[in-house]
């Protein structure tokens, strides 16, 4: 008869999985956050360059946001006139699109962890 000893690692386990999907999250935070820069409206610049992700780690949610004092209008206004790949809905356009993108990069960190 042959035996086997498995050796449970769980919360190693847990902590891995826990730091992957933290990671994935910034990352697939940041590739939002890329793709919506290049359609934010852009006559300075200054609107692009406000753009921030972050995550909270904790809790396992990730925020993308845009810091000026118009970029809500900017975002919801459809009657703008906006340069060439320049868009209202800058930021929710990207959110979707990119919703499978970012289950991949998390999904992938998330493996990575567990190796």
């Amino acid at each position: 008869m042959t035996r086997a000893r498995l050796q449970w690692n769980g919360e190693a386990v847990i902590r891995g999985t826990r730091a992957g999907a933290a990671r994935g999250l910034r990352l697939g935070a940041e590739h939002v956050l890329q793709v919506s820069r290049g359609r934010a409206p852009i006559e300075e610049g200054t609107l692009e360059r406000s753009g921030t992700a972050t995550v909270d780690e904790d809790e396992l949610r990730a925020a993308v946001a845009y810091d000026t004092p118009y970029a809500v209008r900017q975002h919801e206004e459809m009657d703008y006139r906006h340069d060439a790949g320049r868009t209202a809905k800058y930021l929710e356009g990207p959110m979707a699109e990119e919703a499978d993108t970012v289950g991949e990069i998390i999904a992938a960190e998330m493996r990575r962890a567990l190796r």
